[in-house]
């Protein structure tokens, strides 16, 4: 088993565990109002969705290390140089060191946010829903323009010279899901798919690959048929030079949805917040990280009510709500598919 593989079932299994035993002592002790879809370590008293800070002042934290993070879509490695000049802004901006923490998965990045190894980071569509809801986290940016947030869509891609034009020619082949957790490499294809002639774990065994980048690379290979991806991550790599975009065929594409979001852990300091919001804001991206971004400029202000409540339709059009329960289960269902692989 590769070194990266038994990373990502290690984070996988740490990720499970500790939802478990946090439970008991927050439901024993808990004087929440309103939490709605919130786990029971967090309330939501204004109804924004997200976690509040803190009531107890003993809880709110203000460490002198600042952790970041983005999404593991693709490579960590890659990302941690893309975001070397903004976290040198960021470290500068707030008077505090910054470190870029690798994550391999999406599990390991909710659960760092979560035991409150990470402070601030990006986290991929789907991801985010249960990063707020599990984590604590508090969506407060996409990367945008002066006139919009980044969005994407799903695709569907096949090898060019296949015989495959339409979703219902994929019955019973073999298709590239990203993770459980993913809102277009998962989620979207659950809610979306069946629509179009084509019902995921009825007409086709889901593949999880883990990543997008690992589905588009197996498509390349002949590892899968097709696959379900996000289109920003699909162009990007072909920016990159990985793939040729002409060895492929795109047969399906969704609606528009938001790209990552970036968010706070709940329980830092309001003061802290206020000033590294500030900084992100402020913050326009240089022109290599213009060009790795597909154009976007800047952290663009974002409100997760509204602007993620077409992840959260199709979530709920899927029948894989936000929650602790489902979160578990499909990580696990990860899990048992990646050491099938080994």
């Amino acid at each position: 088993m590769s070194r990266t593989l038994r990373s990502i079932l290690a984070a996988l299994a740490l990720a499970v565990l500790p939802f478990a035993a946090y439970a008991p002592a927050a439901l024993a002790a808990d004087a929440c109002k309103n939490r709605g879809e919130l786990d029971t370590l967090f309330c939501d008293a204004n109804g924004d969705l997200v976690a509040d800070t803190p009531a107890e002042a003993k809880k709110v934290k203000n460490p002198s290390t600042i952790v970041f993070t983005y999404t593991p879509v693709e490579d960590p490695a890659v990302y941690e140089n893309i975001f070397k000049p903004f976290t040198t802004h960021l470290s500068a901006c707030l008077n505090k060191k910054v470190v870029f923490y690798q994550v391999q998965s999406n599990a390991a990045e909710i659960e760092a946010m979560r035991s409150g190894r990470l402070h601030v980071g990006g986290f991929s569509t789907g991801p985010t829903a249960f990063a707020v809801n599990l984590a604590g986290a508090v969506p407060f940016a996409v990367k945008g323009t002066a006139r919009e947030f980044q969005g994407y869509n799903l695709i569907v891609i096949v090898k060019a010279a296949s015989p495959f034009q339409k979703l219902a020619d994929l019955k019973g082949k073999k298709v590239a899901h990203t993770s459980p957790s993913s809102n277009s490499g998962h989620l979207a294809p659950l809610a979306l798919f069946p629509k179009e002639g084509l019902a995921p774990d009825k007409d086709y065994k889901v593949l999880f690959s883990g990543k997008h980048d690992q589905s588009v690379m197996g498509v390349n290979s002949g590892d899968y048929d097709a696959a379900a991806v996000a289109s920003d991550v699909f162009h990007r790599m072909a920016v990159r030079g990985q793939i040729k975009e002409a060895d492929f065929r795109v047969i399906y594409r969704s609606q528009k949805f938001p790209t990552s979001s970036f968010a706070y852990a709940h329980d830092l300091d309001p003061k802290l917040v206020d000033r590294m919001l500030t900084c992100f804001y402020d913050y326009r991206f240089t022109p290599e990280m213009q060009k790795a971004f597909d154009g976007a400029d800047r952290f663009f202000p974002i409100n997760y009510k509204t602007t993620w409540q077409v992840v959260r339709d199709v979530a709920s059009g899927s029948g894989q709500a936000f929650d602790r329960a489902n979160y578990d289960r499909e990580t696990k269902r990860e899990a048992d598919a990646a050491a099938k692989k080994k």
